[in-house]
Order: structure tokens, then sequence, then C-alpha cells
């Protein structure tokens, strides 16, 4: 991926940002080699439901299930007002041939400096074992440490989820026990940039 000189890091004497990063930074679609990584809309109301009313998608997750495509259209409006306040990255994953989602892949709970992250996904399960998500990621952690320019970025998966903890750790992410209890039995998984 190139960077556009114009996301690179500008500074004061103090070392300090000028300006915050994701403030200079409008939403960016991304593509791959199969995959479009592009902006949800309100016209992708059915397929956000039908990801977030799965049993299967939600049996990690620490969320309320859609029950309505009214919920989901209330989320895509959460979403979209997020991204617009530049607050975080939030993409629909979409196959190149077909443009009606598969999943989600975001960014969010970025620090005050703005160089950590929290990385999330999902799934539907009919897409599963595809290839699908670890071409999502590896797409949205290049974007991540070159485009934003993160020094890390974390991961909460269950420590029951098996399957997302193997993709964490096949893209270099080390779980790190910073400690903490979290409800839902989550493990943090951090990958810095080196």
């Amino acid at each position: 991926m190139i960077i556009p000189n114009s996301h690179e890091k500008t500074t004061n004497p103090n070392g300090k940002r000028k300006q915050c990063l994701m403030e200079e930074l409008k939403f960016q679609s991304l593509s791959s080699k199969r995959l479009i990584l592009r902006k949800t809309m309100l016209d992708d109301a059915r397929e956000i439901f039908n990801l977030r009313s799965n049993e299967q998608v939600n049996q990690y997750l620490d969320r309320q299930a859609a029950t309505s495509i009214e919920d989901a259209v209330t989320f895509i409006e959460k979403i979209l007002a997020i991204i617009n306040r530049n607050e975080g990255c939030y993409w629909a994953i979409c196959l190149k041939e077909n443009p009606r989602p598969v999943g989600t892949i975001c960014y969010f709970d970025f620090s005050s400096d703005q160089t950590t992250a929290e990385i999330g996904y999902e799934l539907h399960p009919f897409y599963r074992h595809k290839g699908i998500m670890q071409e999502a990621l590896t797409t949205v952690l290049d974007y991540g440490f070159q485009v934003l320019q993160l020094k890390s970025i974390t991961a909460f998966p269950s420590a029951d989820n098996v399957p997302s903890i193997r993709l964490l750790e096949r893209n270099g992410f080390k779980r790190e026990d910073d400690g903490q209890e979290r409800e839902g039995n989550l493990v943090r998984f951090i990958f810095e940039r080196v």
C-alpha cells in the first residue's frame, strides 16, 4: 500500500502532532484481491440484520441480538455518525462480484494520542473458512499501520473463540496478560508495529 504524503505525521517542536491524524483523514474504502471494504449504507440493513441477529455470529460477542430491521437501521445510523465524527472506521466486507456485505471489520476506541486502536470483526457463517476474514484483516492492518500510523492494535476476543484467536495469532497478535478480568471471558491481544 502506498501512503499519500498528505497523511504523513506533522509535529511541533514538542513532538506532538499539530492536528489529530484522524481529523485529517476522511473515510477510505479499501480493496484487496477478492474484497471491497466500503462504508456501510442504510441499504445494507438486511445484511446487517442477518449478521447481528445470527446466533453463531453473536456467540462470543457481548451485545444484544438484533430483533428487527429497525435495529439494524439504528445501528447503521450510529456507525455513520461515528465515521462522520472521525471517531472510528467501520467497513462492510463485500466480495468484488457481490456488493452486499458478508461481514464487517472496524477500528474503534482510539487512544487519546491516536496511536492505539481496537479492532473488531464479524463474518456471516456461510462465508467462513474461505480466507475472507484473513484477507480483510490483512488489508485493514496495513491501513492501520501505514495510513493511520497506529503504533499498536488491540483485540479482545473471548478465550473460547478459538478461530478468532488463531486468526489474530497468524497475523502477528500476541496474547498479553494485563491482569484485568473482563466480562465474557475476554482476553487481550496486541499487535505492535516494529
